[in-house]
C-alpha cells in the first residue's frame, strides 16, 4: 500500500519470496515432508513426513512407530527367491534367510529446485519384513521343543521383535526392527526347506530433517539409492536373491514458511512530532530537540528475510522529507525486532538504521516461529536538521519511504 503522509511515509511489505513403482533392476520409493509453522506450537520447528504410511505402521502398531519416529512402506512388487534349496541346522547363515540392513545413518543432499541451495537429511532403515512361501510347509521351521510361529514372531538378535505374525499353512508374514548399526540377522529351519521366496518387501526407516527455519521457501529434492543382493546394503544371503538390484528413496521437502505483517488501522500515516508535542515551543519558544515517531506493527515469521529502504526522495544513503520551498532534510530510519528475530550473529536487533544501500539488514534470522510479536519502525529528524527546518517558519514537510520485508534472500 502506497498513501501520501503529511511528514513521512512507510509502506510495509512481505515477500515470499508416492508407493513403489516397478522397474527393471530398481524399485523407486518417493519419501515427502512439508514444513508449515504452527502457531499453536511455535517452538516445534520440523518437517512432518507425509509420505503415505502402509504395513505394521498403518495397521498394527501406529502408537509404537509414532513413538520411536519410524515409518513403514510395504510393497507386493517385490520378489526374491532361493536359488536352491535351505538345508536344516546350516552353519552359515548366508546359506539360508538372512538380513542385513542399512541401519546406520546416511546423508542425503537435497537442493532447492530454483535456488540451488543444498541442506541434509539423514535416513536410516530401522526394520525389515515380508511376506515368505515355503515348501512344503511353514512346520520346516520347527526345531526341536521350538516351534516355527515362535521363530519368526520372536526376532533373532540384533533384530527385535514386534509381535507382528501372521501366516497359514504355507505361508507368514513377519516384521521386524533392526537397531542402529545392527548387523546380520537369521534363521535356520529344522527341516530342509525345498521352495522358499518372499513376495512382498516392507521396510521402517527414520528421517532426521535440517532445520527448515534456516532454510528457504520452496521444494528441495534429493535421493540416495540403496543396492540390493548378496553382500549389498540390503544383503539376504547367498541363497536368497532379490528381483531388483536397487532401492531408490527420492526425497521432497517442501517448505512453506510464513512472514507476515500487520500495521495497525492509520499506521501507513507517520507523523513527527517533538518529544511531549509542539506546546512546549508554541507556548515557551522551546525548539524542539528532535522530531520522531515509533511505529509498532506485529510480525510473523518462520523464515530468514532482509530488509530493504526505497525513498521518494534520496538523500545520501537514506530518504528525505521536504516542504514547498524544495527545502530537504533526511530522515533516519531504523528498526527494532521482537525476541527471536535476529541478526545472522544471534545479537538482537534493536534500533538497526535502514539504509538505501541494505548495509546492516542483509539478513535477520529467526531462532524459532515467530508469531505476530510486536516490533517497531524508528522514524527521526535530528536536532541539527530540525533547526534548519524551523528556520523555514511555519511549513509541513512530506515525503515517501517504502519499508520492504523481503524473505529472497
Amino acid at each position: 500500500m502506497k498513501s501520501v503522509l503529511p511528514l513521512a511515509f512507510v509502506v510495509l511489505t512481505s515477500l515470499l519470496g508416492g508407493g513403489f513403482s516397478g522397474a527393471a533392476q530398481a524399485m523407486s520409493q518417493d519419501i515427502t515432508a512439508v514444513f508449515t509453522p504452527d502457531p499453536a506450537n511455535p517452538m516445534r520447528n520440523e518437517f512432518r513426513n507425509t509420505t503415505p504410511v502402509t504395513g505394521v505402521c498403518a495397521w498394527h502398531m501406529p502408537a509404537a512407530c509414532e513413538r520411536m519416529k519410524i515409518f513403514t512402506i510395504r510393497t507386493d512388487s517385490f520378489v526374491a527367491n532361493a536359488n536352491a534349496p535351505i538345508q536344516a541346522f546350516h552353519e552359515d547363515p548366508r546359506q539360508g534367510a538372512m538380513w542385513k540392513v542399512p541401519s546406520e545413518w546416511r546423508d542425503v543432499q537435497v537442493t532447492h529446485t530454483r535456488t540451488g541451495e543444498t541442506a541434509i537429511v539423514q535416513v536410516r532403515i530401522a526394520g525389515i519384513g515380508h511376506r515368505w512361501d515355503a515348501r512344503p510347509n511353514t512346520s520346516v521351521w520347527a526345531r526341536p521343543g521350538v516351534s516355527w510361529t515362535s521363530q519368526w514372531v520372536n526376532a533373532p538378535a540384533p533384530c527385535q521383535s514386534t509381535g507382528f505374525l501372521t501366516g497359514s499353512n504355507s505361508l507368514a508374514l513377519f516384521f521386524w526392527l533392526v537397531p542402529e548399526n545392527a548387523g546380520v540377522c537369521s534363521r535356520y529351519p529344522g527341516t530342509t526347506i525345498d521352495r522358499f521366496w518372499y513376495s512382498t518387501f516392507e521396510f521402517a526407516y527414520a528421517l532426521r530433517t535440517p532445520n527448515p527455519l534456516g532454510m528457504s521457501s520452496g521444494q528441495y529434492t534429493g535421493n540416495i539409492t540403496y543396492s540390493m543382493g548378496p553382500r549389498q546394503d540390503f544383503d539376504f544371503g547367498d541363497v536368497v536373491i532379490p528381483g531388483d538390484d536397487q532401492l531408490n528413496l527420492n526425497f521432497t521437502l517442501d517448505v512453506q514458511h510464513t512472514l507476515q505483517l500487520e500495521v495497525p488501522p492509520g499506521g501507513d500515516r507517520v507523523e513527527l512530532i517533538p518529544q511531549g508535542g509542539w506546546q512546549a515551543w508554541l507556548n515557551q519558544g522551546r525548539k524542539p530537540v528532535r522530531l520522531f515517531r515509533d511505529q509498532t506493527f506485529n510480525i510473523s515469521a518462520s523464515s530468514r528475510f532482509k530488509m530493504q529502504l526505497e525513498c521518494e526522495r534520496v538523500m545520501g544513503d537514506t530518504c528525505s522529507i521536504r516542504n514547498g520551498n524544495d527545502h530537504q532534510v533526511p530522515l533516519t530510519v531504523s528498526v527494532s525486532l521482537p525476541h527471536g528475530l535476529n541478526r545472522a550473529d544471534g545479537s538482537a536487533v534493536v534500533r538497526q538504521p535502514l539504509l538505501l544501500s541494505g548495509a546492516g539488514t542483509e539478513q535477520f534470522q529467526p531462532g524459532f516461529y515467530v508469531n505476530r510479536r510486536p516490533g517497531t519502525l524508528h522514524f527521526e529528524v535530528a536536532k541539527e536538521h530540525v533547526d534548519a527546518m524551523l528556520s523555514q517558519g511555519g511549513s509541513t514537510y512530506s515525503g515517501q519511504v517504502t519499508v520492504i520485508w523481503d524473505s529472497d534472500l
